[in-house]
């Protein structure tokens, strides 16, 4: 299916990098501007020129820490500026944050929260109120499966994730006549810098193809997932082609998730 985003504009949060990097190539290939958030200037600049090389429209590049919240205004701000108007959110901001659970102190708990939670809300906030009044948003939420098939040693992500999970419903009931679609995807073991960091600290003993083989054999398609297929699924809703989907919370894990 060839998707068409022509004439709309995204703004993707943790979008340096990984899924989050991955989006915006694939929404900036179908027609759409796209604004990408993160923390640090080098590494946007880097991925604002490689999105630029496909991209049909702008590419923005905003420094943005997602747990202060005179950041995401002004980062917010400067997209609407850029490009009159958001018309797609991505909450894609987060990190993979866990451990025992009385091992993990106030300070981590607040961090997650501000992160993962109040990041997405913070952000919505802003976008809800046009979206509803120009009868046309999608905002995703991307979680992880542990939000809802938490582990053991899961917190605070599968914690902050469930939270997200419930954010999502609530703001697609309330977007709902208004045509402001909301939606969550829950990652699993998809390849991105994550991995690339743990292969470098944990496994350089394997060379990358062997790494990657043996951290897929286990899974019931027996690979990891590739970035670009996680951003062909929010291309697809963040696009009209989901026209008639919200309020959803779809695994994109090749069926690593025991919850449907």
């Amino acid at each position: 299916m060839e998707i068409s985003m022509t004439g709309r504009a995204a703004l993707i949060t943790g979008g340096s990098m990984g899924m989050g990097r991955g989006m915006a190539k694939r929404f900036a290939e179908s027609g759409a501007d796209v604004a990408i958030v993160a923390r640090r200037p080098e590494q946007l600049a880097e991925a604002k020129a490689e999105i630029e090389q496909v991209a049909k429209g702008k590419v923005l590049s905003l420094p943005c820490d997602v747990t202060k919240p005179d950041q995401i205004a002004k980062s917010f701000g400067l997209a609407v500026k850029a490009f009159g108007k958001v018309d797609i959110l991505v909450n894609n901001a987060g990190s993979s944050q866990r451990g025992p659970f009385v091992e993990l102190t106030d300070e981590v708990w607040q961090y997650d929260i501000e992160l993962k939670l109040f990041g997405a809300i913070r952000f919505s906030r802003l976008a809800f109120p046009e979206m509803k009044a120009r009868r046309w948003g999608r905002i995703i939420n991307v979680l992880n499966t542990g939000a809802k098939a938490p582990s053991a040693g899961g917190a605070p992500t599968a914690v902050t994730r469930a939270a997200g999970m419930a954010l999502t419903k609530v703001l697609a009931g309330e977007g709902a006549p208004h045509n402001v679609l909301v939606n969550a995807l829950l990652t699993g073991r998809i390849v991105s810098d994550q991995w690339t960091r743990r292969h470098k600290r944990e496994y350089s003993h394997l060379s990358w193809e062997e790494f990657l083989k043996q951290q897929g054999k286990n899974l019931p398609m027996g690979r990891l997932g590739e970035t670009v297929e996680f951003a062909n699924m929010a291309c697809f809703l963040a696009s009209d082609a989901g026209s008639y989907i919200t309020g959803t919370a779809i695994n994109v894990d090749g069926g690593l998730s025991p919850v449907v």
